[in-house]
């Protein structure tokens, strides 16, 4: 890195990097961390400035930020997401790099983060497993169980190949994310800045970052179960795929496969047979299997006509040509279908003079259509649902009409 040793606190210059901080009762750590990356900027000749995001402290931890020469930058919305968006919203600078004022990332050693940044990354993410965990740094759930397992979900559900998904330190270009128009104020705000990043196509990488223990004598704001739980519905829920789509595949497959093979005759496995018991539990399978499809299709549609999900990324192509009349034609012919075995198993009722039935022959009618029926006007719910969404709303981009 070239340049001249000093960093640039004049809003008048142009700046390339503001490193940003929350803070919510920090006075142990913050000046230490401040001094550190203040150190950074002029150690290497980078023009910028330090922001903390200061989310209503009381222990005095705005002075000791203004006094090892950070610009504080007061936020009234509790939350550590509401607290970085209002330092994002008061950079000044093309770069930003974000860490937690605890002393537990050392922020004089930026170099390889700004490197990326510089090399055209939108986002660079910390990786602490890659760089190292000082004993003592990290509790054992979350570096074996939470971290671990989160960020593989992170990978499955957003095609990304990020190994440490809520890695605090993290850098980023300032309008690729101004753009992304995070809103998250509590803890998951660190997977929205990923998930929006992945499913927006921005370009992403990892570097090494050594994580330390913190310097503070009090208990961290994290909160592993809660927040654990916080950010995995986050997943969770912008992932329409995941939740919906893909589970209900699985249902329709194999309740359809059981009904198929059951609804002839019984099946026998290792001697255990398999009848109409099991011809009822495969309808509802199917039934449950169509509903969650239908709620993927929905909900995604749902996310484009919000924003949090990019159109590109929606794969609702195939609604461009499907009208509301279509989706009632199909509901109807499924229903006409359920009514007909319906009928037949009242014909074959009135065959025996309405007295007692087989049940394993009457069954055999009555779940096929009772499963036909309930898909028929589940899809017709639908099929006016998704019209709905094709009425328009203020500022609409109209990416799913036809």
């Amino acid at each position: 890195m070239h340049g001249k040793k000093k960093a640039v606190t004049d809003p008048g210059e142009s700046m390339e990097l503001t490193i940003l901080m929350p803070c919510l009762n920090e006075a142990e750590t913050v000046a230490t961390c401040v001094r550190k990356a203040v150190g950074f900027l002029r150690a290497h000749g980078v023009s910028g400035e330090v922001i903390v995001a200061d989310n209503g402290s009381t222990d005095g931890s705005q002075q000791f930020a203004i006094e090892a020469g950070a610009r504080v930058v007061p936020v009234a919305a509790r939350g550590y997401g509401a607290a970085l968006q209002g330092g994002i919203a008061a950079a000044r600078s093309r770069f930003v790099v974000m860490g937690d004022a605890d002393d537990s990332y050392d922020f004089s050693a930026l170099e390889d983060m700004l490197d990326k940044l510089r090399a055209g990354n939108d986002l660079v993410m910390g990786n602490r497993f890659a760089g190292g965990i000082e004993k003592g740094a990290m509790p054992f759930l979350h570096r074996w169980l939470g971290n671990p397992v989160l960020s593989f979900i992170g990978r499955l559900f957003y095609r990304n190949r990020i190994s440490d998904f809520h890695c605090g330190l993290r850098g980023f270009r300032l309008e690729a994310m101004r753009d992304l128009r995070l809103n998250s104020d509590g803890m998951e705000f660190a997977s929205e800045m990923v998930v929006k990043s992945a499913l927006n196509g921005l370009s992403i990488a990892e570097v090494p970052v050594r994580l330390y223990p913190d310097g503070r004598s009090r208990p961290p704001h994290l909160r592993t179960w809660r927040d654990g739980w916080r950010h995995l519905r986050f997943l969770l829920l912008h992932s329409p795929r995941w939740l919906f789509v893909v589970p209900g595949l699985a249902l329709l497959g194999v309740g359809g496969l059981l009904m198929a093979t059951v609804g002839l005759q019984p099946v026998f496995i290792l001697g255990k047979g398999l009848d109409i018991h099991t011809l009822a539990y495969a309808g509802s399978m199917v039934v449950l299997g169509v509903q969650m499809l239908m709620f993927g299709t929905l909900v995604t549609a749902l996310g484009v006509r919000a924003g949090w999900l990019p159109p590109e990324q929606a794969g609702l192509g195939w609604l461009r040509g499907i009208r509301l009349e279509h989706g009632l034609v199909v509901a109807t012919g499924l229903f006409l279908v359920g009514l007909a075995a319906a009928g037949y198993a009242v014909h074959l009722w009135a065959e025996v003079g309405y007295s007692a039935l087989d049940p394993r022959v009457t069954m055999r009618w009555v779940v096929p259509s009772v499963t036909c029926m309930a898909i028929g006007g589940e899809l017709a719910l639908g099929a006016f649902f998704l019209e709905v969404l094709r009425v328009p709303w203020v500022g609409d981009r109209g990416a799913i009409h036809g």
